[in-house]
């Protein structure tokens, strides 16, 4: 009787202890997914703030071509006659 005594309080004992690393892994977990949600929050404020580099960067590029630095004179002759083919354009359309 003694045994199955000993044999019920290491299986509470166990259990326990399972329960308590149980309870340890859930909050753990909680804690990894709210630091992804905050990672992925960052993330797409990064994302955002790239493409907005991106958009000045281009803008800032065309506005050199288009003042004419001597690095750009090509891009800046490209940019000027596709400038002149739109304005040919809308002076077509407004004639029609």
């Amino acid at each position: 009787m003694s045994d199955l005594v000993e044999i019920v309080d290491s299986l509470e004992n166990r259990i326990s202890k399972l329960l308590h690393k149980y309870e340890l892994m859930k909050q753990q977990n909680a804690n990894l997914k709210g630091k992804i949600a905050e990672l992925e929050s960052v993330s797409g404020l990064q994302m955002d703030q790239l493409k907005q580099w991106e958009e000045k960067f281009s803008a800032l590029k065309n506005a050199n071509a288009i003042l004419g630095s001597d690095e750009h004179k090509r891009e800046t002759k490209l940019k000027i006659n596709a400038l002149i083919r739109e304005i040919d354009v809308c002076i077509a359309q407004l004639s029609e």
